[in-house]
């Protein structure tokens, strides 16, 4: 093989996931930590392994990656996001799989941002009549 890493980027809010693939035995390490113990109790196994599920790419990579921002979930998805692009520049053929499954659009739904004169984004300051 030319290449044995594969990078890719994956976002989801603030949470941003840099992820290497490597041919291997399907080991998830995220920020030198097993994946299941950097995520704890939270962890959403079948959203990391969807990617590779749907390219039947099973136990074929090493999945290495570094987080930073958001919480746990957000960064669930920007690592399955990063997986899902990593797996593309492995083989452009799996582009239909993951397009079909959604796996290749990041999700643009961010925080709104507090407005002046009021509580938070939607929330106001309680209005007393009298």
């Amino acid at each position: 093989m030319a290449q044995d890493k594969f990078y890719a980027t994956g976002r989801r809010k603030s949470a941003v996931a840099r992820v290497w693939l490597i041919p291997g035995s399907g080991k998830v390490t995220v920020n030198k930590m097993e994946a299941v113990k950097y995520f704890g109790e939270i962890f959403k196994d079948h959203k990391i392994v969807k990617p590779f599920v749907v390219t039947e790419t099973s136990e074929q990579y090493d999945v290495i990656a570094t987080l930073k921002g958001g919480g746990k979930s957000a960064q669930v998805d920007a690592l399955s996001h990063g997986i899902s692009r990593a797996l593309l520049v492995t083989n452009p053929e799996n582009r239909l799989s993951l397009k079909q499954s959604g796996l290749l659009t990041r999700d643009p739904r961010m925080k709104e941002r507090k407005k002046y004169g009021q509580k938070g984004a939607r929330a106001k300051f309680q209005f007393s009549k009298r």
